[in-house]
């Protein structure tokens, strides 16, 4: 089975961007929260990925996201990638 990489609709980013502010923290401090690298959330903050569901619950979790963050986030999540992807867990 073969992803296609998606993208996140336009406002993810600056969402996730203006939460982490809110949270006082730094991409790097938020990375090692998530448990991903410094980059991935760069990433996530320019719209030019999306999550997998495991980033999106504990980003969700880390920066207190409230309901509807927490739905907008969830909506663009992934479920084939990331460490629960099947390939990941069979191996």
């Amino acid at each position: 089975m073969i992803r296609q990489r998606r993208t996140p609709p336009e406002g993810v980013g600056p969402m996730l961007r203006r939460a982490r502010d809110r949270a006082g923290l730094s991409q790097s401090e938020l990375a090692v929260r998530v448990g991903v690298r410094r980059p991935y959330i760069n990433k996530l903050e320019h719209s030019a990925r999306c999550p997998s569901l495991l980033v999106a619950q504990a980003l969700a979790d880390v920066l207190a996201l409230d309901e509807d963050e927490t739905a907008v986030l969830y909506g663009c999540a992934v479920d084939d990638a990331g460490h629960n992807h099947p390939a990941r867990v069979a191996a």
